[in-house]
């Protein structure tokens, strides 16, 4: 692959595929398993019907979607020309997950916090296994076999981890390091760049039950992560650095039967067009949201900012609000294309929690990130462990200023009444 600037291009999102482009402008959704309705080479004509003569990266034909289908592999060429690697698609987030655990094998796992879902999934893996699979913290000391998984910017909170500090850890005795960097997509942070040796990103929806909520009385469909950004499809993603994993990571998702479905490519294809319109928007609007309730949190109860009260927000997250660490990390050095759009709040009291999603005007009340439209979320109606204090925010596209105003009548309204919480 040649090597290209780490930037975001829109001519890389629009043209990125062109070498497995036909007549069509817009591309076709076929329902077909293979993925049109081709007929099998005749040996008869002299027609080459061997399968492992097919440059599954690059395929002149299909056979079935097992292997190829002609839109996820042009959703996984623009994929690689943005991520500067070689990228794979599977049906899930948690899919792409199980994979890269059998890909590596690993015979300990460093892993602290983040998206409950990777920690299922790793249980799930542990059940398979004939040996026990030790989980230990990222900050252990590490063996050979290790496999350092870490997410950056963490879930639900925002805050990024040094990647290049865990690269240098983990590549010392011999392991490798899985960058889980769903909150952090191009352009925001590129992990190869600072040691990476697999990128996974999530895009998935959910159906969310808020129970006890009058205006919500059925299941909702929520958002996707940014890939998707349009809250319609499941999907995830690995990147590897070597066409040789690559083809390991392919061959093995034949056989665990984890590809995308074509509607679902389809519909990514169609969200990678505008990712570079999309995330620097949300990105920039989120920095701004979260140093003005930074600011709403260190107001002490007596006082007032922007006409909130003190005292109802304890904490915010948010990666620009970080600093410099200890070890001299600058989370600024990493975030080389802006501060993520997703972060967390904390609630001095959980009633605050339990309202606040329901009495805002934009954001809407539901699990997942990334989509178009800003998402709110009590997190502990998702992930049992959370602190029921704990607010998670995904910023959209909407006009910074109306989504502030959103947050403003929101907070006074609840300080409101807060006498009857």
């Amino acid at each position: 692959m040649v090597a290209k600037p780490l930037k975001l291009n829109g001519t890389d999102l629009i043209h990125g595929d062109s070498k497995l482009v036909g007549s069509e402008v817009a591309p076709s959704i076929s329902v077909s398993t293979s993925p049109s309705p081709f007929r099998s080479l005749n040996p008869l004509e002299g027609q080459d019907v061997s399968l492992a003569d097919i440059n599954l990266r690059e395929p002149t034909r299909h056979v079935y979607s097992r292997y190829t289908q002609q839109v996820s592999t042009r959703v996984e060429h623009i994929l690689s020309r943005i991520n500067d690697g070689f990228a794979i698609s599977y049906s899930s987030g948690l899919s792409a997950s199980y994979a890269a655990l059998v890909f590596y094998q690993p015979k300990r796992i460093a892993i602290r916090g983040g998206y409950h879902g990777c920690h299922a999934t790793i249980a799930v893996y542990q059940k398979s296994n004939p040996n026990s699979i030790e989980l230990i913290d990222i900050d252990s000391e590490y063996r050979p076999g290790d496999l350092c998984w870490l997410e950056t910017p963490v879930n639900p909170t925002g805050e990024s981890r040094d990647i290049q500090y865990y690269a240098d850890k983990i590549h010392k005795v011999g392991g490798k390091l899985l960058v889980d960097s769903t909150f952090g997509p191009p352009p925001l942070q590129y992990p190869f760049k600072f040691g990476a040796d697999c990128q996974a990103y999530f895009i998935q929806v959910y159906l969310s039950k808020l129970p006890g909520t009058p205006r919500l009385k059925i299941s909702r469909l929520t958002g996707t992560k940014y890939f998707g950004g349009h809250s319609d499809l499941l999907a995830g993603v690995l990147v590897v650095k070597t066409i040789g994993d690559w083809n390991r990571l392919h061959k093995d998702r034949t056989y665990l039967g984890s590809m995308m479905g074509s509607l679902e490519s389809w519909l990514l294809l169609r969200s990678l067009r505008t990712l570079h319109l999309r995330v620097p928007v949300q990105s920039a609007s989120a920095t701004v949201l979260a140093q003005w309730l930074n600011s709403v949190s260190e107001t002490p109860a007596g006082e007032s900012y922007s006409g909130i009260p003190g005292g109802m927000i304890a904490k915010v997250w948010h990666s620009s609000l970080q600093g410099i660490d200890a070890r001299g990390f600058d989370p600024s050095q990493q975030m080389l294309g802006g501060w993520n759009a997703t972060f967390a709040i904390l609630f001095s009291k959980p009633e605050y929690a339990l309202h606040f999603p329901h009495i805002l005007k934009y954001f809407v009340p539901a699990t997942s990130l990334g989509g178009v439209e800003s998402l709110v979320e009590h997190r502990i109606q998702s992930d049992p462990s959370s602190d029921p204090r704990l607010i998670r925010l995904s910023i959209g596209v909407e006009d910074v200023e109306d989504l502030k105003a959103d947050l403003q009548q929101a907070l006074i309204q609840l300080a409101s009444v807060k006498a009857k919480l």
